[in-house]
């Protein structure tokens, strides 16, 4: 007896074995590139204004930002988002400004507050800035930072002024959204939305 006798073969199975190892190799080809490579260092913030206030590093008086949108909505450390409006970083001074690393305790001197509006809803918005706690009794100087995000970073409003003492209010900025998310109207014109002493 020969060996090709002994083997069999069918030329459909031989195919058929060929048509799948074809697609399993096609198969793995395309995972490989449905996983692109991450890109590192970008990031996202998911907001078309960044609302920034800050205050002299290690400072250890609290400084809060209060934000009145055009429907109303007001955020502030106790209701962080109302609307599309989100009090991403509230600080406390030097209260919160510790992270454990490594099983290590280590002080973030950055005393800054960020708000985001999330969206484009025309209308006046109202950046007030509230002394609410102090441990030195002395006036703070507080800078505040506007920057529109997309389609690019645009630094729109850029200022520093002084709180005097525990308790104050002040309207640091007004300015109003209009057709396209332009920034138009920036003004000082004093109103009060804090609702705690």
């Amino acid at each position: 007896m020969s060996i090709k006798d002994r083997v069999r073969t069918d030329p459909f199975t031989d195919l058929l074995f060929n048509a799948l190892l074809g697609f399993t190799f096609l198969f793995l080809v395309a995972i490989m590139f449905m996983n692109p490579e991450a890109k590192s260092g970008i990031i996202d913030p998911k907001a078309e204004y960044i609302i920034t206030v800050t205050w002299k590093d290690n400072s250890p008086d609290d400084i809060d930002t209060w934000v009145e949108d055009p429907d109303g909505n007001v955020i502030w450390f106790r209701n962080p988002q109302a609307g599309l409006l989100h009090l991403d970083r509230d600080d406390r001074g030097m209260v919160n400004d510790f992270i454990i690393v490594n099983g290590e305790e280590i002080v973030n001197p950055l005393n800054q507050e960020v708000v985001t509006i999330r969206g484009v809803v025309k209308g006046e918005y109202v950046v007030n800035v509230h002394y609410y706690a102090t441990e030195t009794s002395k006036p703070v100087e507080v800078t505040v930072r506007l920057d529109k995000v997309n389609p690019k970073l645009e630094v729109i409003y850029y200022n520093t002024v002084t709180v005097e003492k525990k308790g104050d209010e002040r309207t640091v900025l007004r300015f109003k959204i209009g057709h396209e998310g332009t920034i138009t109207d920036i003004n000082f014109l004093p109103k009060s939305i804090v609702t705690i002493g």
